[in-house]
């Protein structure tokens, strides 16, 4: 089950179940899709998968399994690929 992490790990901006912004890879990695597109290019820094848009968890299974609390922010990983 997908953990639905709730923030990009670059910019730290929010990223709820409903949002169509969020962009992960096979290790469910997250960023928003602005830090995926413009500094990372749509490849994970951390373990260089593909990142792709996060599908959105129905309200009813939400319900019963909620999303991740736990915020990852690590902005030096998209420092590093923007240079």
């Amino acid at each position: 089950m997908l953990q639905l992490r709730p923030n990009c790990e670059c910019c730290n901006r929010d990223l709820p179940n409903e949002s169509t912004e969020a962009r992960i890879c096979t290790f469910e990695c997250t960023f928003c899709s602005d830090c995926a597109e413009t500094h990372l290019k749509n490849v994970c820094p951390n373990c260089s998968g593909e990142l792709v848009r996060r599908p959105r968890r129905p309200a009813a299974a939400l319900a019963r399994n909620p999303a991740s609390t736990e915020r990852v922010f690590k902005p030096e990983g998209c420092a590093a690929k923007a240079a």
